[in-house]
């Protein structure tokens, strides 16, 4: 009896944890009603800030002799917007909303460098690359990520200059699309020789 119950109490974190994170798939459009931290407020304030809770991950877990013979890390890096860390607090409902179009932005950008991340795993992994090799590329991805992301974040005042915001937004999506071997579920196609 103890471990059903066990089991039950995992299934529902597990379950709660996945309704809290919302993994980028093209479709889904972040709302206000998507940032669930206890920071948020609307109205009642004198200024207005984002906590984006986007972001890049990448996660392995496999033996060396795997990790060898491995050559697409698609699965392994993904992108995602967690409810509950994400805030926002803004003077009023407007305002607010365009700040969910930035934060859609953001979330859209975290896949355009998760897919840059996947390339460059897939372009430089070689047959005895060990797991060393990862780190100075996703470096270098997170950089130029936080820099486009505040250059962003300046230009279009956190998503108040909703024209700039549509352009940077389009640009960003289709850089995604040309970067489709690299969606999380996809295979890149071999370069013929």
């Amino acid at each position: 009896m103890k471990k059903i119950i066990i089991i039950a109490f995992l299934l529902i974190a597990v379950q709660i944890n996945a309704q809290n994170a919302i993994e980028w798939d093209g479709k889904y459009q972040i709302q206000l009603s998507d940032f669930k931290s206890k920071a948020t407020q609307i109205g009642n304030v004198s200024s207005n800030s984002i906590q984006n809770a986007s972001g890049l991950n990448f996660s392995i877990q496999m033996s060396n002799i795997e990790f060898m013979f491995t050559k697409n890390f698609n699965s392994k890096v993904s992108s995602t917007f967690k409810r509950e860390s994400a805030s926002i607090i803004a003077t009023d409902t407007i305002t607010a909303e365009r700040m969910v179009k930035f934060a859609q932005y953001e979330f859209d950008l975290s896949e355009l460098y998760a897919r840059k991340l996947r390339k460059d795993l897939y372009v430089n992994k070689g047959t005895f690359s060990d797991i060393s090799f990862l780190q100075p590329l996703y470096d270098v991805i997170q950089k130029e990520y936080v820099e486009e992301h505040g250059e962003a974040s300046k230009k279009t005042n956190l998503g108040q200059k909703k024209d700039i915001l549509k352009k940077l937004n389009d640009d960003v999506l289709i850089r995604i699309q040309e970067l489709s071997d690299f969606c999380k579920t996809c295979k890149p196609l071999k370069k013929k020789s």
